[in-house]
């Protein structure tokens, strides 16, 4: 029998809007949350000013988008004409990517930068609220009893969190680089939270899954998410929008989708080298651990498939008890160690898994503190810490490291791995414990 989900039909959103509506008539925490992106946009101007190299990845996007825009091949060479000479990068997103990238287009390339670093901060604390938002209830107790948390207010919560936030490696390397890794995250994170919550039906839920997997094609998975916690209409729909876009490119540059299909997508080449130590997936692990045998990609795929199974239990198991961000945890993490390149840059998930790991942190018995505390600060340690620009790379060192690098150097892999496993063990002994009582209540009956 399957346990009822706790129906949130319009919660998340009703928040949402409050939240809106709250920072319209307070200028204060409104200026605080846009300062950091109006930074952003100004020193994108001044870096344009003084023809400076703010964003690699940027300044490819926009190149893409440019490419596009006058009719020019957007895979043929390794190389895109309209990239400056610091970014000489190739494009390997596909078509549909360079066609939204287009309003990037129209600026100089590091203002461009600028605008992007910009959206990819009011992305974070998007999340960032939207997170709070799908706590359990139990998690902030505070908001009910009159508390003084300091979280508990979601709006200083996220203030904080978000500044905090940009100390982490995965997120001030996006900004850094110019990725798109934070609005990626905002799409999914919104729709499935928000859009597609359970109990609550929208004729645009799946959309932003099926936009963010047109752009990045690992999002993906979140189709299979919405579709194994019983929301198949959303899965559908994100299906349909990711399908409809591709099929959009085919009509526009019907070169460049093919050619991007059938040999820009397979060869993982492109992207850069699969058993770089940035590469923190279990394709690049186990490319490190063999030398690069021709195998190991393959024993990836089998690795990651196996996975698969304890992963879609969490998920459910997560789903059943109304604890959809946990769910949806389980499937992001699953995507970074399933996809051959998952660059840590790429690990920006790490930041709703603190904010969930930090909310249980008072709601614990002395006894069982020291398990939380530890996760919670082992997570945040090792993503804050930078540990993977430490480890010797380049050059293939990664091929040569000892038994202690290979652990450290895969330590972003370590965090979904331990926890899952953690959890697993968790349910079997609490089972274990549940029968072993039971067996005695069961005798104790009989006999009477």
């Amino acid at each position: 029998m399957t346990t009822p989900v706790p129906a949130a039909p319009r919660g998340q959103s009703l928040a949402l809007r409050t939240s809106l509506r709250r920072l319209a008539v307070r200028p204060r925490s409104l200026a605080l949350l846009l300062a950091v992106p109006v930074l952003a946009v100004l020193a994108g101007i001044v870096g344009w000013l003084l023809d400076l190299r703010f964003g690699v990845d940027s300044a490819v996007y926009r190149a893409g988008a440019v490419t596009l825009l006058q009719g020019e091949p957007l895979y043929a060479a390794n190389t895109l004409a309209a990239e400056p000479w610091w970014a000489l990068l190739p494009f390997t997103y596909p078509p549909t990517a360079a066609l939204l990238f287009t309003p990037l287009a129209v600026l100089p390339i590091q203002v461009a930068w600028g605008v992007l670093v910009a959206v990819s901060i009011l992305s974070l604390a998007l999340v960032v609220r939207v997170t709070i938002g799908a706590l359990p209830a139990a998690a902030l107790p505070a908001v009910s009893a009159g508390g003084t948390r300091w979280w508990s207010s979601p709006a200083r919560a996220t203030l904080i969190f978000t500044l905090l936030f940009l100390l982490l490696e995965p997120v001030w390397r996006t900004i850094f680089l110019g990725q798109i890794n934070l609005i990626l995250m905002a799409l999914v994170v919104v729709d499935v939270l928000v859009v597609c919550a359970p109990g609550r039906s929208s004729r645009w839920g799946g959309v932003l899954v099926g936009v963010a997997a047109a752009v990045k094609l690992t999002p993906l998975i979140f189709v299979a998410h919405l579709l194994f916690t019983g929301r198949w209409r959303d899965a559908l729909r994100a299906l349909g929008t990711f399908v409809a876009l591709q099929g959009l490119m085919f009509v526009i540059v019907p070169g460049d989708a093919a050619r991007y299909w059938t040999h820009t997508l397979p060869d993982t080449g492109r992207i850069g080298p699969v058993h770089w130590a940035g590469n923190q997936s279990l394709t690049g692990l186990l490319n490190r651990l063999t030398d690069l045998a021709p195998w190991a990609s393959n024993a990836a795929i089998g690795l990651g498939l196996l996975l698969g199974l304890p992963a879609l239990w969490a998920v459910i198991r997560f789903h059943r008890k109304g604890q959809e961000l946990a769910a949806l945890l389980v499937s992001a993490f699953y995507m970074l160690l399933l996809s051959p390149i998952s660059w840590s840059h790429h690990w920006v998930w790490a930041v709703p898994l603190i904010v969930l790991l930090v909310s249980r942190l008072p709601r614990t018995s002395p006894r069982a503190a020291w398990r939380r505390w530890t996760a919670a600060v082992a997570v945040v340690a090792v993503f804050a810490s930078g540990v993977l620009l430490i480890m010797p790379n380049g050059r293939d060192i990664e091929l040569h490291w000892r038994f202690w690098e290979f652990v450290i150097g895969s330590a972003y892999i370590l965090v979904p791995v331990t926890l899952i496993a953690v959890l697993a063990v968790r349910s079997l002994l609490r089972r274990r414990r549940t029968d072993t009582e039971a067996g005695p209540r069961a005798d104790a009956t009989a006999a009477r």
